[in-house]
C-alpha cells in the first residue's frame, strides 16, 4: 500500500466517524422553580447610634446588644440623612427605629429625633 493510498482511507474513515448519525437527547418533565412574588417584609429594628454620617450608619441592637449592624440608604433616605447631618446629625447613643428588609443592609426609613450635638 502506498502512503496516497492509507491517507486516502484514514480521510474516508474520519468523515463516515462526523457522519455518523447523532442520536436524539431524551426529554424529561420540566424542573419548575417556585418564584415568590412577594417581596421579603420590612420590619422596625430598634436600636442606639453607634455611628451615623451621610453615607452609613453603625448601630447597635436595643434588645441584644452583641448583635452590631452596618446600614446603607435609600436615594432618597440619603438626602434626608445630608440634611440631618448638616444640622448635627445623630450622635453616640441616639435610641432610633430603622426600617429594612429582612436580610437587606440598605435603610428604608430612620425613626427618631437627632440629639443636638456638642
Amino acid at each position: 500500500m502506498k502512503i496516497s493510498e492509507i491517507l486516502a482511507i484514514a480521510g474516508l474513515a474520519a468523515v463516515s466517524v462526523v457522519a455518523l448519525p447523532v442520536e436524539a437527547q431524551t426529554t424529561s418533565a420540566p424542573i419548575v422553580v417556585k418564584n415568590s412574588s412577594s417581596a421579603p417584609k420590612a420590619s422596625w429594628l430598634k436600636a442606639e447610634v453607634i455611628h451615623a454620617d451621610s453615607n452609613s450608619m453603625v448601630v447597635r441592637e436595643q434588645s441584644n446588644s452583641m448583635m452590631i449592624h452596618t446600614f446603607t440608604y435609600t436615594p432618597a433616605l440619603q438626602a434626608a440623612m445630608q440634611k440631618i447631618v448638616d444640622q448635627g446629625g445623630y450622635q453616640y447613643g441616639d435610641k432610633i427605629k430603622i426600617l429594612r428588609q429582612q436580610g437587606q443592609t440598605v435603610a428604608l426609613r430612620v425613626s427618631g429625633k437627632p440629639s443636638k450635638s456638642p
